[in-house]
């Protein structure tokens, strides 16, 4: 059973990270009627595997692997953790704007976004794609027993 909470778990990781990726292609583009489409859809992936994520992670704190005294006595855990949180809710930002462009994209026109907003949701998604690699930095610290 462990094992299959592992792969549950690595397999929201990497689509989490496959979306976020793909968010930061397409919101360099110049928005099109497809790219603002592909954003949302990617928008609600993202979503669903960062939910994902974070039950199965907890169930492998608390139900499977090393244990949960293991885990809450670590500091990288923690880093980790709330980095993922912190990050879960500026993502708030992005999916709130695309799902503004609901109405635009039903009547088949291109949503319109102001620089400053375009600025703010890019910088969400970078500030994503760094968090990802400290998250990856504290899991392979906490795999070792590092940082407690």
């Amino acid at each position: 059973m462990s094992t299959l909470f592992a792969f549950l778990h690595h397999l929201c990781a990497f689509t989490l990270v496959s979306a976020v990726a793909i968010e930061f292609m397409l919101i360099k583009q110049e928005l099109t009627l497809a790219s603002a489409r592909r954003l949302q859809v990617t928008d609600l992936v993202l979503g669903i595997a960062a939910g994902a994520l974070l039950v199965v992670g907890l169930l492998r704190v608390f139900f499977f692997e090393k244990g949960a005294d293991y885990y809450l006595h670590s500091h990288a855990f923690h880093l980790k953790l709330t980095l993922f949180i912190v990050i879960g809710l500026l993502s708030i930002i992005p999916t709130m704007e695309f799902l503004s462009w609901r109405g635009a994209l039903k009547a088949g026109q291109v949503p319109v976004i102001s620089a400053q907003k375009l600025k703010q949701v890019t910088m969400v998604i970078h500030s994503e794609l760094l968090a990802i690699v400290i998250i990856l930095l504290c899991a392979a610290i906490m795999a070792r027993g590092g940082w407690v």
